[in-house]
């Protein structure tokens, strides 16, 4: 489990390390296409962080099956959201809360993504280990990604 982790880690780091530019969009219809699959995305992604804050809130009871299966998610959809935010979409006029300053700091932006892939890996284990008193802490790491992302990269 932690060779993995460290795994992402390196990786991570490293990928961050280039320089990453976003090529921008090729035409209006492949600006908007982009912008669509990113908003499935994050539809998608809050749908699996809901049932993690119900459950941190203690609105429903903490689920460890569940937990590891919107890890998962979570996880494999952060992976999704680099690709779809490698084509800058800012030189068109497409309906989006993604601020320009994305494209202008690709390589911060991908680090808070990294942070969002590593916080649902490590729910993930925390869930299929049973600790129960780590629930709470790992999906925090989730919303405190989450958060660093939306503070500094969508418009309000």
């Amino acid at each position: 489990m932690m060779k993995k982790a460290l795994a992402i880690i390196i990786g991570s780091a490293m990928l961050s390390t280039f320089s990453v530019v976003a090529e921008p969009a090729k035409s209006a219809k492949h600006a908007k296409d982009v912008t669509e699959f990113r908003q499935a995305i994050f539809t998608l992604v809050k749908s699996n962080v809901g049932i993690l804050g119900a459950m941190n809130k203690g609105a429903i009871p903490f689920d460890a099956e569940a937990m590891q299966t919107n890890a998962m998610r979570i996880e494999q959809l952060s992976l999704m959201l680099q690709d779809y935010f490698a084509t800058d979409t800012s030189g068109f006029d497409v309906e989006t809360a993604a601020l320009d300053k994305v494209w202008k700091n690709q390589a911060d932006f991908n680090d808070k993504i990294n942070a969002l892939t590593l916080a649902a890996s490590n729910l993930n284990k925390v869930a299929k280990a049973g600790d129960a008193s780590k629930y709470k802490p790992a999906i925090g790491q989730i919303f405190k990604s989450c958060k660093g992302c939306h503070d500094n990269y969508k418009a309000d």
